[in-house]
């Protein structure tokens, strides 16, 4: 099974770090495998099209800006 790599990207703030959390959360329910990374690097996630943060992006592409999104709407989509 591949690991599954998921971004966060954001300054660190306490949304970001809820998005975070939201991720573990849906990855530990799915009982996958996966690599979270924390991008703060402002011109990295402004690169990546993000330009209001939280962001979600897993396997590199961008799949939510801007808002926390629950561990099971993270899960819907670790499944798609």
């Amino acid at each position: 099974m591949n690991t599954i790599k998921i971004e966060v990207l954001g300054t660190g703030c306490k949304k970001c770090q809820q998005l975070e959390a939201n991720a573990k959360e849906a990855i530990a329910s799915l009982n996958l495998q996966a690599e979270i990374l924390h991008i703060t690097d402002p011109i990295t996630i402004a690169q990546r099209g993000v330009m209001s943060t939280p962001a979600l992006a897993i396997n590199g592409k961008v799949v939510s800006k801007g808002k926390v999104i629950p561990s099971a709407e993270i899960e819907s989509l670790l499944q798609a």
